[in-house]
């Protein structure tokens, strides 16, 4: 089957990608590791009148979804961007919410998710299994922790911990909140909202690398050793052939994944993605030479998301075994 994304959602993508360049995204990506979630509060809200936020919503919520294609593409172009901020967690916290409103408890959705389709609400989720840390905690306003056969708002977190990526901000929500819902059905929702979350962080691993290649591409012909370019090198050229392999490899898994979004097409998508992001990050870092080590170049901002994206919403190993496992 050939796949081929319509004329609106590229238009879509185009429309991000123009919106995202003119935003120095590189500033807010900066300004949030610091602890200064101003800039980045502004490029979410642009973000949000985008319409990236109503994708996972349905229209009962101000919402436009489920849009499971379009979420993909928009979270393409995020991580081309590094867009900072809990994304894919804000992605998971719509879709849980959806999913209990579809299962009989509306409460909390007509309560949250109009705030986060419009932007005006950022969240985080910590679910079972992903560890003791919420993504970005100290800067969301709303903190959903699930455990057992129950959902509550966090009433606060601990300190922020360091982290590989600066501008991915991890603390540990603190126990206790109020409760938000409860009861046999919450699993069936984590189950799909995770589901949703493995493809928006998907999408990223493939923006990440895409961006890793482009820049890599553009150095190595301008670098020149011995009066020549360094991408004349036939060294370089198959290590950036290997590497856009990869990248092309993984886009048309992410989009059927997004067609389908069986739990083993997301997985397959989200460990072809990954492994290409991180591919890319080790490419660009090798034939950067010294200077891609340099927190002053730009890309270091995409260098240090290769690895916690490739790792987070389910890693190569939990992804690989829920491959063979589907």
């Amino acid at each position: 089957m050939r796949f081929l994304l319509t004329p609106e959602q590229l238009d879509f993508a185009r429309s991000l990608d123009a919106m995202l360049t003119a935003a120095d995204t590189p500033s807010a990506v900066r300004a949030w590791g610091a602890g200064d979630a101003g800039p980045g509060r502004a490029l979410w809200s642009r973000v949000a009148e985008a319409g990236v936020f109503a994708l996972a919503a349905p229209e009962a919520y101000e919402g436009v979804g489920p849009l499971t294609v379009e979420l993909a593409v928009a979270c393409v172009e995020l991580g081309r961007h590094a867009v900072p901020g809990p994304l894919v967690e804000t992605v998971a916290a719509s879709a849980l919410l959806a999913r209990l409103a579809e299962l009989g408890e509306e409460g909390p959705a007509k309560r949250l998710l109009p705030g986060l389709v419009s932007g005006a609400c950022v969240a985080s989720v910590l679910f079972p299994g992903a560890g003791p840390y919420a993504l970005d905690a100290d800067a969301a306003d709303v903190v959903l922790t699930v455990t057992g056969h129950e959902v509550r708002l966090a009433p606060g977190h601990g300190p922020v911990q360091p982290s590989a990526d600066p501008a991915r901000r991890l603390a540990r929500p603190l126990p206790g909140g109020e409760l938000l819902a409860t009861g046999p059905q919450l699993a069936e929702a984590v189950a799909y909202a995770s589901g949703w979350a493995r493809l928006a962080a998907a999408g990223q691993c493939l923006g990440i690398a895409e961006a890793l290649l482009a820049r890599t591409v553009a150095y190595v012909k301008q670098r020149t050793q011995f009066g020549t370019p360094i991408g004349s090198f036939q060294a370089v050229k198959h290590r950036l052939a290997d590497t856009l392999v990869a990248v092309e490899f993984a886009r048309p898994l992410l989009y059927g994944a997004a067609l389908s979004l069986a739990p083993g097409d997301v997985a397959a998508a989200k460990v072809t993605t990954g492994e290409a992001a991180y591919a890319a990050a080790r490419t660009a870092l090798q034939l950067h030479g010294a200077v891609g080590y340099t927190q002053e170049l730009d890309l270091s901002l995409w260098l240090r998301k290769a690895r916690p994206l490739r790792d987070a919403w389910g890693s190569p190993s939990e992804c690989r075994a829920a491959v063979l496992g589907g």
